[in-house]
């Protein structure tokens, strides 16, 4: 297979997405290619290096994913969003994600933890769509009324557990790979199913999107565990957002400093 060069991904992806509604802005600098509705002027931005290095370890399917996901992303872009109520999700996200679009319109966001905060979305069976200001407004609900439908949804969806014992500690992983594992934090009634059946100290990791960590913390040697976990799942991530665990009481998240909890022999 044949190496590509940056410019060979942006001459690709124009191609593909030639239509005369579609204005294509090369930042020689930045490697960067945006594509932008030559009207609304709204867009997004691809990094044609990281295309490149994605190209070259899965060939023409990482391409193809690509195309899928910028179309799919200028599609809800540029489309009057009509939305159920069911279709409402809360994502969380860390404190340091992006709190408005790039055209300075603000996300709909509510206070969580100081490491993290809670984002909604619309969800479609292809793709989901993070619910802005404006977004709001069109809708008619209220902010309040959004996050109330949001933890109604996120109670009726099932969780994906796998449990591991590992130095007499339990471990539970909720990875049911449906893009909401981390905001299952928020169901209250889920986490005080798996607290009542914790004997030792119960810690939570939200390491990045796809997973949610709990733990019933039984010896010194499980904070260790679980802090190596965490910065591991942390750092694997596509979307990362803490390496720090939390205690979970009164429905309630405290940060959990976890160096020096091992004590000496």
């Amino acid at each position: 297979m044949a190496k590509k060069t940056t410019l060979d991904i942006k001459r690709m992806i124009e191609n593909r997405l030639k239509d005369e509604k579609w204005r294509f802005i090369y930042d020689r600098e930045k490697e960067d290619l945006r594509i932008e509705g030559k009207e609304s002027q709204k867009g997004m931005s691809v990094s044609l290096n990281s295309a490149v290095a994605k190209y070259e370890s899965e060939g023409e399917a990482a391409f193809e994913e690509l195309i899928y996901y910028v179309e799919e992303a200028l599609a809800a872009m540029h489309s009057e969003t009509v939305f159920l109520e069911e279709q409402v999700l809360p994502v969380i996200r860390a404190t340091s994600f992006p709190t408005e679009k790039e055209e300075g319109n603000l996300f709909v966001t509510s206070e969580h933890t100081a490491e993290t905060r809670i984002y909604y979305a619309i969800d479609s069976e292809k793709t989901y769509q993070l619910i802005d200001e404006n977004l709001l407004t069109k809708s008619g609900y209220t902010k309040e009324q959004i996050h109330t439908m949001a933890l109604f949804n996120l109670r009726k969806m099932p969780a994906n557990i796998k449990e591991d014992t590992v130095a007499e500690n339990i471990f539970y992983f909720v990875r049911t790979n449906d893009g909401y594992d981390a905001s299952r934090v928020l169901n209250g009634t889920f986490l005080k199913e798996i607290q009542s059946k914790v004997k030792g100290e119960f810690l939570l990791g939200i390491p990045h999107g796809d997973v949610l960590i709990i733990a019933d913390i039984r010896n010194n040697v499980g904070y260790d565990i679980m802090a190596q976990m965490n910065m591991s799942f942390f750092a694997s991530g596509k979307i990362p957002i803490t390496s720090l665990s939390f205690a979970y009481e009164n429905e309630k998240l405290t940060p959990v400093f976890i160096l020096g909890k091992q004590k000496k022999q």
